[in-house]
């Protein structure tokens, strides 16, 4: 009776301690699994957010890099930006900005078409502008395809009023030792710039 008694409990002591150990397993491996979920939330929510700050923080630099002005000249209300002069593998120069109409109206570019007979055809448009190379005593006109239209922006239909468009412009390269040039557009001050390397 007394070892029948004794088996009972300790079979009952036995169950207990593995109902026990079974319980505080669970509850450890639950525990443990919503620290590390909360860990995990909290690293993924806090690692986007620092990508994305670091999405804007690189558009800001890549826009205020794409803002960046080289020269700036104005003539007879008309305010010419240059905000990229780039060597072409090619062997070319590609200048590029943002033109804006200050004037009382319509602005047809009129004026910047160039003298040669076979450029003409393009109108309104940055024909006429060259690259001066002071250092090399070279002037290059603006690169033409072969029907004689400009590799440049045409103006079709104008500038309203106050109103701003993205031109450029493509001319041979200088020699790689020249870093600095002018550009000269009809009717506007020449415009100095420092030449870079294209990517």
């Amino acid at each position: 009776m007394k070892l029948r008694r004794t088996m009972t409990t300790r079979r009952a002591m036995t169950a207990v301690a593995i109902t026990t150990g079974l319980v505080l397993t669970v509850a450890g491996c639950g525990g443990g699994d919503g620290g590390d979920s909360k860990s995990d939330k909290k690293s993924s929510s806090s690692g986007p957010a620092k990508d994305v700050d670091d999405g804007d923080s690189g558009k800001e630099a890549e826009d205020s890099a794409s803002d960046e002005t080289l020269a700036e000249v104005k003539g007879n209300g008309i305010t010419l930006t240059v905000t990229s002069a780039e060597r072409d593998e090619g062997g070319f120069l590609t200048v590029s900005g943002r033109v804006t109409n200050g004037t009382s109206g319509m602005w047809i570019a009129s004026e910047w078409r160039s003298d040669e007979n076979e450029l003409k055809k393009n109108g309104g448009s940055l024909a006429g502008a060259s690259i001066v190379d002071a250092s090399g005593k070279k002037k290059y006109l603006v690169l033409r395809d072969t029907t004689g239209r400009c590799l440049c922006t045409k103006f079709e239909g104008g500038i309203n009023q106050n109103q701003s468009a993205d031109w450029f412009a493509q001319f041979p390269a200088p020699p790689e030792d020249t870093t600095k040039v002018e550009l000269q557009v009809p009717t506007m001050p020449p415009a100095a710039l420092e030449l870079s390397e294209g990517e």
